[in-house]
């Protein structure tokens, strides 16, 4: 098991660094400077700006200098919001993401888990029916789709709940309801599809003959094999809430990262584009990271193959 860690950690730094070395150089292709109003700046200071981000070393030094300050937990300045450090940034905007984006993964998991279980137990169905169509819309509506809906009837009409900013536990309610139909809609049909299969299986005879009562064969049979697949692509999928919420917090008005990081890549804002992936691309490594650990206490026979390895 030992082996298989450290062997994980290896593909976790290497893939970082890809992720660091690619983005770096496809950023530089961007058109433009950071320099807002450029044309307005007289050369010499425009050189002087240009000098003190060192954007006039060639690319491959500016490469080096970065990797180094990175190594030592520096994620530079912004070159243009204020000079403030990327980290302050991240500090400031990423709580708000994750809160909203947590609690959308949280609740999307629990009922999707509750809906695709029920469909499972009663396929072909009128509620097997039911929890299908939910998936189809889950997966084919947008988010942003579902909290302008959310915002307009919930918000507007109804007023039961408000529309925008970040002012109580409120505010992030709606924001995260629109998130959570993805989740719910991913989650529920992985285990709807599994439970149906699980449910043929021998071994769920063989408990039931045992003399078992339905609900522990359900919970400690059923759905535990059945949550291997669910928790697959649980990983990337709360990634992808947390750092994907960008438009649900324009809709909402919410004070997150994803609003700093547009505004770095409209503004060629070098230093904070290369924050935020890092910060991001090392989240959602962690975050699969933890899946795989994960697995194998959901199923000991993934522990003791990765062991083996």
């Amino acid at each position: 098991m030992l082996r298989y860690t450290l062997k994980r950690l290896g593909y976790m730094v290497v893939t970082l660094w890809l992720i660091i070395t690619i983005t770096f150089f496809i950023m530089h292709l961007l058109p433009g400077t950071p320099l807002k109003n450029e044309e307005k700046i007289p050369p010499q200071v425009r050189e002087q700006i240009l000098e003190q981000y060192g954007l006039k070393d060639p690319l491959p030094v500016q490469y080096v200098k970065f990797m180094g300050n990175l190594l030592q937990g520096d994620l530079g300045k912004s070159m243009t919001l204020d000079g403030r450090n990327v980290a302050d940034f991240i500090v400031e905007g990423f709580p708000v993401s994750a809160f909203v984006g947590t609690q959308a993964v949280i609740f999307g998991t629990l009922i999707g888990l509750l809906l695709g279980t029920i469909a499972g137990l009663n396929r072909g169905k009128l509620v097997d029916n039911a929890a299908i169509i939910v998936a189809v819309l889950g997966v084919s509506v947008p988010s942003f789709v579902m909290g302008g809906f959310l915002s307009y009837f919930v918000g507007v009409k109804l007023q039961w709940l408000p529309t925008g900013l970040w002012e109580s536990y409120e505010s992030s309610i709606l924001p995260s309801l629109a998130l959570s139909f993805g989740v719910i809609a991913q989650i529920s049909r992985y285990v709807r599809t599994e439970m149906v299969e699980v449910l043929d299986q021998d071994y769920m005879k063989t408990a039931k003959a045992k003399g078992l009562n339905r609900s522990t064969v359900i919970i400690r049979h059923a759905l535990r094999n059945a949550l291997i697949p669910a928790v697959t692509v649980l990983g990337p999928l709360a990634v992808n809430i947390i750092t994907g919420s960008l438009v649900i917090e324009q809709i909402f008005a919410l004070p997150g990262l994803g609003k700093f990081f547009v505004q770095s890549i409209q503004q060629n804002d070098y230093t904070m584009i290369m924050g935020v992936t890092v910060f991001y691309s090392a989240l959602i490594i962690i975050v699969i990271f933890l899946v795989d650990l994960l697995y194998g206490l959901i199923d000991p026979r993934i522990r003791i193959s990765g062991a083996k390895e």
